[in-house]
C-alpha cells in the first residue's frame, strides 16, 4: 500500500512538474514567436490562437536558443552562479526570522523548500508567487506553531522587499543624474518611492504597533473579523520581530548584499550581450525587479521585458538585446526552478523543525 502511495505521489508530481514546466516555456515561445512575427512586419493581434500557438512553437526554440547562443558560457556560468547566491542568501534570512519564533528548521530542510518555492515562483503571480508554496510547507513543518510558521514566510518577504526598494531607492539618489535626464524613468521612480512609504508604514504598524493608542477598540474589531483570531496570533508573532533590532539590520544588510548579487547576474549577461551601461544597471534592475514583484502577471513575465525594453532604450541599447537581456536573466531563475522542481518531486513531509517553547508575551498595541 505504501508502496503504491509513493508512486502515485511521485507520479501526480511529476506531471505537475511536466504541466507546469510546459507553460512556462510557452509563455516564452509565444513571446518571442509574437516578436519575430512583428519583425517580418505580421500582426500579432489579427492572428488565430492556433496560428499564435502554431508559430510560438515553430520560432519560439529557435529564437531563445540562438539568444542563448549569444552569451559566452563563463558569463552564462557567473549568472547562473549570482542566482544561486541569492536563493541561498534567502535561505539564510528565512532561518534568522524562524529562530525569532523559537522555530529551528536544519539548513538542508530550508534549502529544499526554498528551492520547491522557486520552483512555483516561475508561474505563480509577480515574483513572489512562490512564497504561498513555502507558507504551505513551512505550516506542516510544525505541530504547535503553525500560524508563527507561515508568518515567518511572509516577514522574510516584507523584509525583502522593503530592501530591495531600499536599495533602489540608493541607487536612484546615487544615479540621481540619470534618473533627472530621462522623463520616463520620473513616474516609475515615483512608484517606487511610494512602495517603500507604503510598506515602511506597514513594516512599522507590524513590528511595533500603535493603533490600539488612537483606536482603543482596534483589537476587539480584529477578532470579530473571518479568521481574527488567527490574525491576531500572526500579529503578536510580528511583534517578536519588533524586539530584535539587531537581527532586523541584520536581515536589511544580508537583504542588500543580495540585491547586488541580483545587479550583477544580469550585469555579467549585458556585458556578454555588448550592453554597456553599467551604471545604470544598478539604477534599472532594481527598478524592474520590484515592479515585477507586484502580482501583475505569471513570474513577472511581460512586465519585466517591457520594462527593460522601456527604459534602457533611452540609453540607446536596442530592443532587441534588452529582450535578449530580460530573457536571459528570467532564464536563470528557471534553471533554479528547475533544480527546484526535482526537489519537489522528493521532498519528504515527514520531518518536522525543532521548536523551543518559551511564553508568548500579551501585546496590547496593534
Amino acid at each position: 500500500m505504501n508502496r503504491l502511495k509513493n508512486i502515485w505521489r511521485a507520479t501526480w508530481r511529476t506531471a505537475i512538474c511536466v504541466v507546469l514546466l510546459a507553460w512556462i516555456f510557452h509563455s516564452i515561445f509565444l513571446n518571442e514567436g509574437k516578436y519575430a512575427a512583428e519583425q517580418a512586419g505580421l500582426k500579432w493581434q489579427t492572428m488565430s490562437r492556433t496560428e499564435q500557438w502554431h508559430r510560438a512553437w515553430t520560432v519560439g526554440p529557435h529564437e531563445l536558443w540562438h539568444t542563448l547562443s549569444l552569451i559566452h558560457p563563463a558569463a552564462l556560468a557567473a549568472s547562473l552562479l549570482c542566482v544561486g547566491v541569492v536563493v541561498m542568501l534567502n535561505v539564510i534570512r528565512w532561518r534568522m526570522v524562524l529562530k525569532v519564533q523559537g522555530l529551528d528548521l536544519s539548513l538542508a530542510r530550508a534549502t529544499g523548500i526554498s528551492f520547491v518555492a522557486q520552483f512555483f515562483n516561475s508561474f505563480l503571480l509577480g515574483s513572489s508567487g512562490g512564497d504561498l508554496i513555502k507558507a504551505y510547507y513551512a505550516a506542516r513543518e510544525t505541530h504547535h506553531k503553525k500560524t508563527e510558521a507561515v508568518t515567518t514566510v511572509f516577514v522574510d518577504r516584507l523584509i525583502g522587499l522593503w530592501s530591495m526598494l531600499l536599495y533602489a531607492a540608493l541607487m536612484m539618489t546615487i544615479n540621481l543624474s540619470l534618473i533627472l535626464k530621462y522623463k520616463r524613468y520620473w513616474g516609475l521612480c515615483l512608484i517606487i518611492l511610494g512602495m517603500f512609504a507604503a510598506l515602511t508604514v506597514v513594516l512599522g504598524i507590524a513590528f511595533w504597533g500603535g493603533v490600539s493608542k488612537r483606536f482603543p477598540r482596534a483589537r476587539h474589531y480584529l477578532r470579530r473579523l473571518p479568521k481574527g483570531e488567527m490574525l491576531e496570533r500572526s500579529l503578536d508573532s510580528c511583534r517578536e520581530f519588533g524586539k530584535e533590532p539587531k537581527l532586523l539590520v541584520k536581515t536589511v544588510v544580508l537583504s542588500l548584499v543580495l540585491n547586488t548579487f541580483c545587479v550583477l547576474q544580469v550585469l555579467f549577461l549585458a556585458k556578454s550581450l555588448g550592453i554597456e551601461v553599467t551604471q545604470a544597471l544598478f539604477v534599472v534592475v532594481p527598478i524592474v525587479f520590484c515592479i515585477s514583484a507586484l502580482p501583475i502577471t505569471p513570474s513577472g513575465l511581460g512586465v519585466r521585458e517591457n520594462l527593460f525594453v522601456l527604459l534602457l532604450v533611452v540609453l540607446n541599447v536596442p530592443q532587441t538585446a534588452s529582450l535578449s537581456l530580460s530573457l536571459l536573466a528570467f532564464a536563470g531563475g528557471l534553471f533554479w526552478s528547475m533544480v527546484g522542481g526535482v526537489v519537489y518531486l522528493g521532498l519528504k513531509e515527514k520531518e518536522h523543525l525543532g521548536e523551543v517553547s518559551h511564553p508568548q508575551p500579551v501585546v496590547e498595541n496593534v
